[in-house]
């Protein structure tokens, strides 16, 4: 570092400094205070649209809620509009239960596979994987329910899984396959009360 013998040197070199670093200093702060509002804007804009889609969903499930299907075209515009949200995906699984419900079991399915495309979220991925493949064996498509029910690792859906499981390869004529299921879901921490009745069904 240079090393000044006098306060005017001192001010000469700060002089020159400036002159020659000065506008990209000026530059660097414009740039750095622009970025730092931008973000405060976009996270201002991203707080309110969140806001929005939440009071949005709010009065889509409530009308759901009261009329049923009746509400399904006023849901599904909801789901649409707010494709890139994780409501709209929460929507969705509301909306599939109401058709279900009704009886429209191809509509609950079309609106279950699209909220498996639409999220990332392993919990939500769970839930709709175990009720497509219920939705799926309840319409006799045994092999694609089970295919269904192999996405689920979560361990905290053994007990669940299996025991879905054991019903389908019940229903598929299975015995054995369904007893060596049911055998698996007892042995986990989620299983049901009802699932020791099933296996002694099979025993007898």
């Amino acid at each position: 570092m240079e090393l000044y013998d006098t306060e005017e040197q001192q001010v000469e070199a700060i002089k020159d400094w400036w002159k020659e670093n000065g506008k990209a200093v000026i530059f660097g702060a414009v740039i750095g205070l622009g970025g730092l509002f931008g973000w405060r804007y976009y996270q201002d804009t991203t707080i309110a649209a969140q806001e929005a889609a939440s009071a949005s969903y709010t009065k889509a499930i409530e009308s759901l809620a009261a009329t049923g299907a009746q509400a399904e075209t006023q849901v599904q515009s909801f789901i649409e509009a707010n494709g890139d949200s994780e409501y709209s995906v929460l929507a969705a699984l509301q909306l599939a239960k109401v058709q279900v419900e009704a009886n429209k079991l191809d509509d609950a399915i079309s609106q279950l596979q699209w909220a498996k495309d639409a999220t990332q979220d392993q919990a939500l991925l769970a839930v709709i994987n175990f009720r497509l493949a219920r939705l799926q064996a309840e319409q006799g498509n045994f092999d694609s329910a089970i295919a269904q029910l192999a996405n689920i690792t979560d361990s905290g859906w053994t007990g669940r899984v299996e025991e879905l499981k054991g019903d389908i390869l019940l229903r598929k004529g299975d015995a054995e396959g369904a007893y060596a299921a049911y055998t698996e879901a007892q042995q986990a921490g989620d299983a049901t009360e009802v699932l020791k009745m099933k296996l002694d069904d099979l025993a007898k």
